[in-house]
């Protein structure tokens, strides 16, 4: 599916699908299932033209769904919604995805595929940096742990506490924060207890797929390496998001 699918404005939804289902040679049944599928039913009788831009863009996913596809490829899917319009898609093409169907989303959106996407393919100028899981993706990257003393008065004994057992941090916004790998963070937490500061937040945040991303752009993650490459067409992986 493209970024805007190309409907006709002054039919109602069903109307559309149905055009398409008959020049594909589509049973009409199948029209009433896919706007079942992306949720669309109620508002099926109603003109293109009035939807909002989720909407169509559902009703283009709809569209895609007709032949009952194993393979939906969609660009830029999220472009141009609210909030709720992206958490609906999202759930749509998590939903797709957990019935066993194949969904490659071609995106600049990095947060939001790091919402929905169980695989990646990240390209910078024409070059394949990285394909594989997320956890393999962010695994390299150290993390940042958030600390934070139950009293406020522990604030420099904790600093000085971490820096002493070889962790350097830092102060942003009533937190200390420590770079370092993830399961540092029940040493962490001993290092604290020892010198008698009782914690009241330790936290390992997430690493972003973006986060990664510009890590591979910048050079500060691991060198990118180009894909194995298919000995026959039938070898081609699609990545499943």
């Amino acid at each position: 599916m493209i970024e805007q699918p190309a409907l006709y404005r002054r039919l109602d939804a069903r109307t559309n699908l149905r055009v398409l289902a008959e020049l594909g040679g589509i049973p009409r049944g199948r029209v009433d299932e896919v706007l079942e599928q992306v949720g669309l039913t109620a508002h099926a009788g109603r003109p293109v033209g009035g939807y909002s831009l989720g909407m169509r863009q559902r009703l283009g996913i709809a569209a895609a769904l007709l032949p009952e596809p194993r393979l939906l490829v969609l660009d830029e899917p999220m472009s141009g919604l609210d909030p709720i319009g992206i958490l609906q898609l999202r759930e749509l093409l998590r939903s797709l995805a957990d019935a066993g169907a194949t969904v490659l989303v071609s995106s600049h959106q990095l947060n939001e595929l790091d919402a929905i996407c169980d695989r990646f393919v990240l390209m910078h100028r024409g070059r394949v940096l990285f394909q594989g899981g997320r956890a393999e993706l962010t695994a390299s990257r150290t993390a940042v742990v958030e600390l934070a003393p139950e009293s406020a008065a522990d604030g420099a004994a904790l600093h000085d506490l971490l820096s002493g057992a070889g962790y350097p941090n830092r102060h942003e916004d009533g937190l200390l924060l420590v770079e370092a790998p993830a399961d540092a963070a029940a040493e962490l937490n001993r290092i604290a207890a020892a010198g008698g500061v009782t914690l009241a937040h330790l936290a390992v945040r997430r690493t972003s797929v973006e986060q990664a991303f510009l890590a591979l752009v910048t050079g500060t993650g691991p060198a990118p390496t180009d894909p194995p490459r298919p000995t026959s067409p039938t070898e081609r992986t699609a990545v499943p998001c």
